[in-house]
């Protein structure tokens, strides 16, 4: 697929995908005319890549993440880095509260929806002719 196939499938411009292949992050095959060819798989990688980010990982890490977001294996750091370990844990904590924290509100919409359905069908109950 071209990049802008890319981008609106994973919603991140091409700018950013541009980016994501200076950083080393995707890699897209050269077709002989020289365009670049974005195989099927990038499309579940790049949204990785987007979340990772949003998440607050910088691009010199993420590329050293993504083995561990495809299959289960084991993971081999050659030069461990303490400062790198708690910066991760730390955003690895933010993430679990931000996490706990849409969950409570995703339940307080999913209550505030079902008291609106409630509503609306009483609503509606009263409009019926008898």
């Amino acid at each position: 697929m071209k990049i802008g196939e890319l981008a609106k499938r994973t919603e991140v411009p091409t700018r950013m995908l541009r980016y994501y292949e200076e950083q080393g992050l995707i890699t897209p095959r050269r077709q002989q005319n020289g365009y670049r060819e974005y195989d099927e798989y990038l499309v579940d990688r790049v949204k990785k890549i987007r979340g990772l980010l949003d998440s607050g990982i910088p691009t010199r890490i993420i590329g050293d993440m993504l083995p561990c977001l495809n299959q289960p294996q084991e993971i081999v750091v050659a030069d461990p880095d303490p400062e790198l370990r708690e910066m991760l844990a730390r955003e690895r904590d933010r993430m679990t509260e931000r996490i706990a924290l849409l969950e409570h509100h995703c339940h307080a919409l999913t209550q505030y929806i079902a008291a609106m359905d409630r509503s609306l069908a009483a609503t509606t109950e009263t409009r019926l002719p008898q």
